[in-house]
């Protein structure tokens, strides 16, 4: 039983560290032990005084680590020992923000009765309050959530699964801008996300939150073995995303990481940025022998997407100059005129939606020689020459929900097997955060895949219709090859036609060779 004078000295000793306090007088609930002490491992003890040190906190964490318990705990320390505290629980759903309030909650209820110096005053599923004036609440998925009352902190878990977490960030940022905090914490989900950008800033300096990251070994009762049971039956995704803390191997992304990086070791810096908008980059100036295609995706133009295009050398596959700019369609026209006669007026292909017609119209009003055309029901290459007067034919390539993912399946073939020679470093950014979504091949939220679709339908083409047009003048130059001339006279006198022995034994008498006697005359 302790004096009066020693519960003073466990309180205000408590009070000033949350690491003696969550060691000493928390409890946890454990799925076959029940209620039991909470024991803190020393990166526990790490990330806790991080939390007291640093207003904004983004721990890239491994799973099983129980930092989702110590994050509760610390709440638990905070609401207790602080006056006013607003603390807001944001997660994937409002079950799991839910789960870590009735976590608190328990830490709260478990301590001594003579440590609990507030007490609780509202008690619902979702939140609860102190009598203190502290108070915690779990988020709905409202990106409003949080936006009408200034925050002590904010917790976000598994931040990088949160969905539109950068509206929900500008949303609640004003919250905690006048001295409130923020924890975010997540196993990773890929790049381009939220919690992805902040992680990459923080370690950069870039940002004011501190980086904390937890990858699986940093657990006492972890090793080798450990990992090699937990990961017998997880793909490569799984380990990178549940255990390894790899932001480039843990998304769902279309490309495979390997590939990713295989493609940016193999790019460089264009020998030309040219252009108004020097956006347009040369890697190789046109050569003789060299044979070329334009393949090209065209945006409004008001600022949302870019209209792109590739200029591939088809007999060696690689993009020799490419251009990335948001270009009204009208100049877009111009430009891609003028690389079509710099590179020997070479096909043109252009993605015919909408504004991808008005551009394929500026080309023929121009006389563009060489246009590319198909059938509509089965996307048939045809030359422009027969495609400007075919029922059923259109100028340009027709993207569509069945062509979208066959051509986008080509561009990974042609990637995987290295058939395709990419050179620019804003493409390789392009295929890292190109992800399925719900089984469509598609860019993340707030980035682009202009460039991979122009390159996805050229490679398309290169596959398709380059390659029945290189077959067809195979099989004319072979056809040609087979002709032959003869300068022997054919005689067709009855003289020279009784050469032939078979002529001979049909006409055996005279009298049948007098019948023919005029045609000697001649």
């Amino acid at each position: 039983m302790l004096t009066k004078k020693q519960i003073v000295k466990e309180i205000l000793k408590s009070g000033k560290d949350p690491i003696y306090f969550i060691n000493n007088y928390a409890k946890i609930s454990h799925p076959i032990k029940g209620q039991i002490p909470f024991r803190t491992y020393p990166f526990q003890d790490d990330l806790l005084r991080s939390f007291n040190d640093y207003r904004y906190n983004v721990v890239l964490k491994a799973r099983q680590l129980g930092i989702s318990t110590v994050t509760a705990a610390y709440i638990s320390w905070l609401l207790l020992f602080h006056k006013e505290k607003n603390v807001l629980v944001l997660a994937t759903d409002l079950g799991v923000a839910t789960n870590i309030v009735k976590k608190v909650k328990l830490v709260v209820k478990s301590v001594p009765v003579w440590m609990r110096i507030a007490k609780i005053k509202v008690d619902n599923k979702q939140s609860f309050e102190l009598d203190n004036g502290s108070q915690i609440k779990a988020a709905s998925k409202s990106v409003t959530s949080g936006r009408s009352e200034a925050l002590s902190l904010l917790v976000v878990d598994e931040a990088a699964h949160v969905d539109d977490m950068e509206e929900k960030w500008t949303s609640i940022y004003p919250t905690i801008s006048t001295g409130g905090r923020c924890i975010a914490l997540s196993t990773p989900n890929g790049i381009g996300n939220w919690f992805y950008k902040t992680c990459t800033e923080a370690e950069n300096k870039e940002n004011d939150f501190y980086l904390t990251k937890l990858l699986w070994s940093v657990h006492p009762d972890r090793d080798q073995e450990w990992f090699e049971t937990e990961t017998r039956n997880m793909s490569r995704r799984q380990i990178a995303q549940e255990l390894e803390c790899n932001f480039n191997t843990s998304g769902d992304t279309v490309f495979h990481p390997e590939d990713i990086a295989r493609v940016f070791e193999g790019c460089s810096e264009p020998i030309y940025r040219t252009g108004f908008d020097r956006n347009f980059w040369i890697w190789e100036k046109v050569e003789p022998e060299g044979q070329y295609f334009i393949s090209a995706d065209v945006a409004r133009g008001d600022g949302e997407d870019f209209s792109v295009f590739h200029v591939f050398r088809a007999d060696k596959m690689e993009i020799v100059a490419e251009y990335r700019g948001k270009t009204p369609p009208d100049i877009f026209s111009e430009m891609l005129m003028s690389a079509g006669r710099e590179y020997g007026n070479c096909m043109i292909v252009v993605e015919n939606n909408t504004v991808g017609f008005s551009v394929l119209e500026k080309l023929k009003d121009r006389k563009y020689p060489n246009i590319y055309y198909s059938i509509k029901s089965t996307h048939e290459y045809v030359d422009q020459y027969r495609g400007e007067f075919m029922t059923g034919a259109v100028a340009g390539f027709s993207s569509t929900s069945k062509t979208r993912p066959l051509v986008v399946a080509k561009l990974e073939e042609f990637i995987r097997n290295n058939l395709v020679k990419i050179n620019s470093v804003r493409f390789a950014n392009e295929l890292k955060t190109f992800i399925w979504n719900h089984g469509r091949p598609e860019a993340q939220r707030r980035h682009h895949d202009d460039l991979i679709m122009a390159c996805a339908i050229g490679c398309w083409i290169k596959e398709t219709a380059l390659t029945q047009n290189k077959q067809g003048i195979e099989t004319t130059k072979a056809l040609m090859s087979s002709m032959t001339t003869s300068k022997r006279f054919l005689d067709t006198t009855i003289d020279g036609m009784l050469q032939n022995k078979k002529l001979r034994e049909r006409v055996k008498t005279k009298k049948q060779q007098n019948e023919f006697i005029w045609l000697l005359k001649g």
